[in-house]
């Protein structure tokens, strides 16, 4: 196979990936709009999905820098991107099918590392970069359930002298612009981290090559040694997948994130979004890819906690840490085998 053909297979690949991401992730951004009937599902998949998009204005590629440099291009081949966007894929497609909102960041991260371990060893991997972002695993829900907290008990204090039916209407017509701040977060957060994989892709295969002699629609801007800009076709194609995939929706998950981990009223679901949206924003701008997916979870659980310890549905978040855990590395193991396959069927060396 042809190393343009491998690029292109990599390139819609992980376009592919984007748009299961959306879906998979769709859950995430309208959960709490359905749960609390302010939206019926299709217009809330369609609010999120504009969001999504709308992302493209605003954010700069700080997550997509950190994802291209999660392991050391310069000792790579397409093969080891390949094999990662395919167990990426696969525990998607599986834990999607399955209700777990797992996370697709962790997934594609995991499916990068493990491909290139198997490929040139350890060393090829920027563990502190893995460590931050493994470490985000336990910090998103947390922060997200504490600033959520935070939030409720502020806004409770402030409105509780307010008529109630007043109030439930006021935050109907919050929560929109609450969830479309969460869509908006969801959008650039988790379109980036493809945007990284094909930055990096696209320095793999024109790695040794003199940068005057890469075409434009391959140039990728490096200031300070961060990418500050890529080829506009892959920024818009990343956004535009991922609110594709939000337009499929993701109904299985939403289940579990709008209902199981405790029930929402509007004033609640205004409170989680609004904490998750706020910490999106704020990771975004440090470059640190968190889940879009433990963020929210954890804002839900903090709301839960201003009603009562008991109102969280602690086994139903349990398994979801377990599957949390389990993401980088089960990703990595299944990308590993896929790229030792690669070896076996003589596609790669």
């Amino acid at each position: 196979m042809s190393g343009f053909t491998l690029l292109v297979i990599i390139v819609v690949l992980a376009f592919a990936f984007d748009f299961i991401n959306g879906f998979h992730d769709a859950a995430n951004s309208i959960a709490t709009i359905v749960s609390t009937k302010v939206l019926t599902p299709f217009q809330a998949v369609l609010w999120a999905a504009f969001f999504n998009v709308l992302a493209y204005a605003v954010f700069e590629l700080h997550i997509a820098d950190t994802i291209a440099k999660v392991v050391d291009t310069s000792h790579i081949d397409l093969y080891v991107i390949l094999a990662g966007i395919i167990a990426a894929i696969i525990w998607n497609l599986l834990t999607w099918y399955l209700g777990i909102p797992s996370s697709s960041s962790h997934t594609l991260v995991g499916g990068f590392a493990g491909a290139a371990i198997a490929h040139a060893g350890w060393g090829v991997v920027h563990g502190e970069k893995i460590l931050k972002i493994g470490a985000f695993i336990f910090l998103a829900p947390l922060l997200g359930m504490l600033m959520s907290y935070i939030i409720s008990l502020l806004l409770l204090n402030i409105l509780k002298k307010a008529n109630p039916y007043r109030l439930e209407k006021y935050f109907k017509r919050v929560q929109l612009f609450s969830s479309a701040l969460f869509s908006l977060g969801h959008g650039g957060n988790d379109a980036q981290k493809v945007m990284g994989i094909i930055a990096a892709t696209l320095l793999v295969y024109f790695n040794g090559v003199d940068p005057s002699q890469v075409p434009t629609w391959a140039h990728i801007t490096l200031v300070n040694g961060k990418i500050h800009a890529i080829p506009h076709w892959i920024v818009l194609g990343c956004y535009v997948a991922i609110g594709g995939g939000t337009l499929m929706g993701g109904w299985r998950i939403v289940k579990t994130m709008g209902s199981k981990i405790t029930k929402l009223t509007p004033f609640e679901g205004v409170a989680a979004e609004l904490a998750g949206a706020s910490l999106l924003f704020g990771t975004e701008a440090a470059g640190i890819p968190v889940s879009t997916t433990h963020t929210i979870t954890g804002a839900i659980m903090g709301v839960g906690l201003t009603k009562r310890l008991s109102a969280v549905r602690w086994g139903v978040t349990i398994n979801l840490l377990w599957a949390w855990i389990l993401t980088i590395p089960v990703s990595m193991a299944l990308s590993a085998a896929i790229y030792y396959l690669f070896i076996f069927l003589h596609w790669a060396s």
